[in-house]
């Protein structure tokens, strides 16, 4: 027992060392706040804060539920195509119905004619409605141009063809014999018409130039006409690709893409007018645009 308990100096120090790391130790643990030694499980919950996580983490999921559902976006009822009009809910009947009546060439141009057709009912309409897009010709139809007359192109007599004096060629004094026709217009006309290396195409170019009434335009039809029409290159409507269509005055790239896609829809135009149904097709410009064109 006796060899037990002897220490040299240096084993006693080590001894007197760990006993004062242990009583250290000990008061730190006893006199130390308590929530430093205390768990993760004695922490209190603050459980309105989590309710108010928990919403905010059940509306994001609807936000991102919300962006995965089909979008509708604007279209023109009178080409749904069958996938078209499943996806929006309708029937297979609501759809052939809608197919047979625009087989016969014949146009819807409203919604209650969509309804009347298709028979959809009130509550389907009204979703689907607003996203209706039909032309601006029959959301804003423009006024039709009407046949100005006046006293003085009644009382003459209309000249026959022959009698006529060839448009490109006519000088500006013959031009200034018409009434309505001065100095500034027949420089207007001559300007206009040496711009193209040949002239008039048709005597419908003179309501491109500037200050020219559809009345003076009339007057000076009765006079003159184009009898050597400049040369120009025609494209066939139902094969001109789109790098040709924009080289026709008045047609851009959008409106070259927006007659490729009816072309494609209607398998082929049938008529040249049929190009007044395009979307965003410049209406007022379809005499001049129609002298480049046939089918």
């Amino acid at each position: 027992m006796k060899s037990h308990f002897q220490f040299s100096n240096q084993q006693r120090n080590g001894i007197f060392l760990l006993l004062a790391i242990i009583i250290c130790l000990q008061c730190v643990y006893w006199f130390a706040p308590n929530s430093f030694f205390s768990s993760n499980d004695d922490i209190p919950l603050d459980t309105i804060e989590i309710e108010k996580f928990k919403a905010e983490v059940d509306s994001l999921r609807l936000v991102e539920i919300e962006n995965k559902k089909p979008k509708i976006y604007p279209f023109n009822p009178n080409f749904i195509t069958d996938y078209k009009g499943y996806t929006l809910g309708m029937t297979n009947e609501q759809i052939d119905r809608l197919h047979k009546f625009r087989a016969t060439n014949q146009w819807v141009n409203s919604a209650k004619e969509f309804q009347k057709i298709t028979k959809v009912s009130d509550s389907f309409l009204a979703v689907v409605s607003p996203y209706f897009k039909f032309p601006d010709w029959v959301t804003n139809p423009k006024p039709k141009f009407q046949d100005y007359s006046n006293t003085y192109a009644n009382s003459k007599t209309p000249k026959t063809y022959e009698q006529k004096i060839d448009l490109n060629i006519a000088s500006a004094s013959q031009l200034q014999k018409v009434y309505g026709v001065g100095e500034k217009l027949s420089e207007r006309i001559i300007k206009y018409r040496s711009k193209f290396n040949g002239g008039f195409i048709s005597d419908v170019q003179l309501t491109e130039v500037y200050g020219l009434s559809p009345e003076v335009v009339e007057r000076i039809k009765n006079d003159f006409t184009v009898k050597t029409p400049r040369a120009i290159k025609t494209y066939n409507l139902n094969t001109a690709s789109r790098d040709e269509l924009v080289t026709i005055q008045y047609i851009d790239y959008e409106v070259a893409h927006h007659i490729i896609e009816e072309r494609t829809l209607r398998d082929g135009f049938k008529s040249i007018e049929d190009l007044l149904k395009v979307e965003d097709f410049p209406i007022k410009k379809f005499d001049i645009i129609k002298l480049y064109l046939h089918l």
